[in-house]
């Protein structure tokens, strides 16, 4: 088939124009690339080609507007590029250049995801794990990312009893308000245990650790 015309479209992006009243819109990347002129003859095959480098590269700029606002996990960004171009050799080979170039990362998204879930909202390993499992992060990558945040278990339950509960634990005999307390906590990802020794401090004589 023939391009009758080029005609430029908005932006960096063409109106391209074949003899069989198709059009297709591409950027002037591609144009270049694949010699796009009008007169110009080009089969099937070589059109197919065109039009998955041109959507291959509209899917990776996709990825890094998505980028500009957030880290993504590779499940994540695999699942919003299959779910727009619906073709998985095309996001694969967006997300092997996205990692590539270092704009994917699990290793480096799971420890900010790790830091932000326990130390700076508070949440136990278990809710931690699971937040992460929700944004594509699971696994050793998960594991590996916690770890060092096991230690700080003790101290973000006795932050959580002084900061947020103390008014529900006035009274050590109060069954129905130490349960309370208890059931958030179990809430916020942090083991029954835990919780359990959490409690008993706050109850303590030594309030040396607050």
């Amino acid at each position: 088939m023939q391009v009758v015309s080029v005609k430029k479209y908005k932006g960096s992006s063409y109106e391209v124009v074949f003899d069989d009243d198709r059009q297709i819109y591409l950027h002037i990347d591609i144009i270049t690339d694949y010699g796009v002129r009008a007169g110009r003859e080009f089969d099937e095959k070589t059109l197919d080609e065109i039009i998955y480098a041109s959507n291959k590269r509209r899917a990776f700029q996709y990825a890094l507007y998505l980028l500009d606002y957030r880290d993504y996990s590779y499940r994540e960004m695999y699942a919003k590029l299959e779910k727009t171009y619906k073709n998985e050799d095309l996001c694969f080979e967006v997300m092997d250049k996205l990692v590539s170039i270092g704009c994917i990362n699990d290793k480096r998204y799971a420890a900010m995801l790790a830091k932000r879930y326990v130390e700076i909202k508070k949440f136990g390993i278990y809710r931690a794990k699971n937040e992460m499992y929700q944004r594509g992060i699971r696994g050793e990558t998960a594991e590996n990312a916690l770890e060092p945040y096991y230690d700080m278990i003790e101290e973000n339950i006795a932050l959580l009893l002084e900061k947020k509960y103390s008014r529900y634990l006035t009274d050590e005999t109060d069954r129905k308000s130490v349960e309370k307390v208890k059931n958030a906590l179990v809430r916020y990802g942090y083991g029954y245990d835990d919780i359990n020794r959490g409690i008993k401090n706050y109850f303590s004589d030594d309030k040396s650790f607050y």
